[in-house]
């Protein structure tokens, strides 16, 4: 009854109930006052915190969460966002579907900030969020630990920035930074768990994308709801409150059915068995949020294999994607899996659906594109691929890029091209007006 009573607030109110509808649907364990107590303590943003979790821990975590949030916004979205909000026209459609996302919300928030829904999709699970609970009622969940350093292979840093002056310090995708990182063994814990939170931010938020093997451990195993609180901490970034949080699965025909008071008490215990086994059967989640008096978003992760055998034996995020009609796009660092043959069925979704979208050099290449109608605008430069995935196709690019004026680029967007001056580039694929 609440939540016909909400839809009906907010139709008077003048919001747009197209863009709630699914949120305020019948039905569905609501998982909102959870989502607002991971905000305030996972985020560090405006939520809630328990009583019985010491204010200690939460300072101690917050430190290092705020700091990395401050500095990502100033020296990566606060320069991206007006180049965004110059490039990105009005007229694009406010469903965005963001293919090989990690735990990458903000960069959608910094790009599409007036989207109506924004759709995440990768390996990754949303993650089981009754984790917060348990382990805060576990004894010693209220210790806060004592920094150590990480042992850390020494590199060479980078020439070129990954987020304004904080250069990765390994030649591929790691990153090293200045901050102690504590590294704990033993039994599950709440405070051990906020770390792995904190050192995967830091990660994400200073080289602009995920690795790929601390996204299986920090996520898929994660003691916490990882890839949820990153989305967590963008909205927190980009300064919106959470007003709704929800799991879902998909039915065979490709539409939301929310996970029910009866799916949750079945699942396991939180804080026993597989990690891995628990979060996939809380791999979908449904985020409301809002800034201020504004209208309701809907954020929605799905986590999926999006290459063509797995799309093939289970079509139902296809479909799902397909009900949404033309969308926007996006995609970056996504291992240049857009070019190979065994990810044409996410390709040809794209170019299907997709009526414009921003991609570094791993987005739907030039020789797929343009046959089928959509032009390119290169921003920065490309010569070489990020990594050997890429190889295949970096002529492809290199042609694109060579063919068009320069265009200079102040931010980096995923991947640097793989030259020795690790170069920012970015693209801007669009159907051609007819």
């Amino acid at each position: 009854m609440r939540r016909f009573a909400l839809f009906a607030m907010l139709a008077a109110a003048g919001l747009r109930p197209a863009a709630y509808a699914e949120t305020a649907a019948p039905g569905g364990h609501d998982f909102t006052p959870t989502g607002k107590v991971l905000l305030g303590v996972g985020a560090c943003g405006a939520g809630e915190v328990p009583a019985n979790i010491s204010k200690d821990l939460v300072k101690s975590h917050c430190e290092t969460i705020e700091k990395t949030q401050a500095q990502y916004a100033k020296e990566w979205v606060d320069i991206a966002k007006p180049w965004f909000a110059t490039h990105v026209p009005s007229t694009v459609p406010k469903k965005v579907v963001y293919p090989f996302a990690g735990g990458d919300l903000s960069t959608a928030l910094t790009v599409y900030p007036d989207a109506d829904e924004i759709t995440t999709l990768s390996l990754e699970p949303a993650g089981d969020p009754r984790t917060f609970e348990a382990l805060a009622k576990m004894k010693g969940a209220n210790v806060v630990p004592t920094k150590k350093a990480a042992p850390v292979k020494p590199a060479k840093p980078l020439k070129s920035k990954a987020v304004g002056n904080s250069p990765p310090a390994r030649a591929d995708d790691g990153n090293t930074d200045d901050d102690p990182v504590v590294i704990d063994k033993g039994p599950p814990s709440l405070s051990k768990a906020l770390k792995t939170i904190a050192y995967e931010l830091r990660f994400l938020y200073r080289v602009n994308f995920s690795n790929t093997m601390n996204m299986i451990s920090a996520m898929r195993g994660g003691l916490l709801p990882t890839q949820l609180i990153f989305g967590l901490s963008a909205l927190k970034v980009h300064g919106y409150e959470v007003v709704s949080l929800r799991y879902f699965k998909l039915d065979a025909d490709g539409n939301i059915k929310y996970l029910t008071d009866e799916d949750v008490k079945a699942a396991p215990n939180p804080t026993t068995g597989s990690p891995d086994y628990r979060n996939r059967i809380f791999a979908n989640a449904e985020v409301g949020f809002k800034k201020g008096s504004g209208r309701v978003q809907i954020y929605r992760h799905i986590q999926v294999n999006l290459d063509n055998d797995h799309l093939k034996k289970n079509p139902r995020v296809l479909k799902h994607l397909e009900q949404k009609g033309a969308v926007a796009g996006m995609t970056k660092a996504a291992s240049y899996l857009m070019s190979w043959d065994s990810f044409s069925t996410i390709r040809n979704y794209l170019i299907d659906h997709v009526q414009w979208m921003v991609s570094d050099a791993t987005g739907v290449p030039p020789k797929f594109g343009k046959p089928k109608g959509f032009e390119y605008e290169t921003h920065g430069a490309f010569k070489l691929s990020h990594i050997s995935a890429g190889n295949g196709i970096a002529p492809d690019w290199r042609q694109e890029f060579a063919s068009q004026t320069s265009r200079k680029l102040g931010f980096r967007f995923g991947y640097y091209d793989g030259t020795k001056e690790h170069t920012n580039h970015l693209i801007i694929m669009r159907k051609k007006k007819t």
